[in-house]
């Protein structure tokens, strides 16, 4: 049976709001990820479809694109969210992500190329994952914290292996009008439940600390600082530490080529090949 203390912070965090679960917990963090993921993944066979559409002869090309300025920019923004984070707590920038990462959803049947313009900016908030991992440290003890992680890497795996085929069947049965249609409806129900039920995760204290400490480039660790918030000073610190910049470039070579594949191996298998929803549907089921 998982402890209590797993479930939520103890000690000196105070909860400043009523919620629908007084505390902040794990589980939170754990259903913010999973229903937006999840609204995403229901779009994986329509937005294919609807990518071929709009770029019949650069498809490959234009879909590297869109990922590959997405991506650019969440590493750009990514820092300086983080340090504001710090300063004006969790929840606000839970809500501000997920917000901008799904507005491009009901986009998708609206206007194909304001739906791909939308994907390709909304990179700028693409960080939801990186709040939920913070809200999960912010409540977490340090010995219960890779359990914290586990719990909301293993949501977010969940919601990849059981959308595409959700979305694919719906797709085909019904019309993809309705599958994009259920995606905004659990995006915005995502948007909501973080209104209503997700407490704040770093207490006012840290918070204050934090907003009445801003300085200049090379202020105290702990307080924000606008190096902090510069990406490439934080790939320069990576140096600093021998065994952190092994792993960062381990990190990296793991994820360049599934990255590549990723973004370009199911786009193939349902433009080029024979292979159906459902058979794509499996491939996500045994990849994830």
């Amino acid at each position: 049976m998982v402890s209590r203390r797993r479930l939520t912070v103890s000690g000196d965090h105070k909860p400043e709001e009523q919620s629908c679960w007084y505390k902040p917990t794990v589980y939170h963090a754990a259903i913010v990820i999973f229903l937006e993921f999840f609204a995403f993944g229901l779009l994986t066979t329509p937005m294919i479809s609807v990518l071929d559409e709009t770029f019949p002869k650069h498809t490959f090309l234009m879909n590297g694109i869109i990922h590959g300025v997405k991506g650019i920019l969440s590493f750009l923004s990514a820092p300086f969210l983080g340090a504001l984070s710090d300063m004006f707590g969790r929840k606000p920038f839970l809500l501000l992500t997920v917000t901008f990462s799904c507005s491009p959803i009901p986009l998708m049947k609206i206007s194909h190329w304001w739906y791909f313009t939308m994907i390709s900016i909304s990179g700028i908030f693409a960080v939801t994952f990186s709040f939920a991992l913070a809200y999960v440290a912010d409540i977490t003890s340090e010995e219960d914290r890779s359990w914290g992680y586990g719990l909301v890497s293993a949501t977010f795996a969940a919601s990849l292996v059981s959308s595409p085929a959700i979305g694919a069947y719906l797709g085909r049965v019904y019309s993809e009008e309705l599958v994009v249609a259920l995606a905004t409806a659990i995006a915005f129900l995502d948007i909501c439940f973080i209104l209503a039920c997700v407490p704040e995760s770093l207490s006012e204290k840290v918070r204050i600390g934090h907003l009445c400490s801003v300085t200049t480039l090379g202020g105290p660790v702990g307080k924000f600082s606008w190096g902090k918030a510069d990406p490439f000073a934080t790939l320069r610190q990576m140096t600093n530490d021998h065994l952190v910049l092994m792993i960062c470039i381990t990190t990296f070579l793991s994820y360049l080529p599934e990255a590549g594949q990723y973004s370009c191996f199911f786009v193939y298998l349902r433009l080029v090949s024979i292979y159906m929803e459902d058979i794509l549907s499996l491939f996500f089921y045994y990849g994830v």
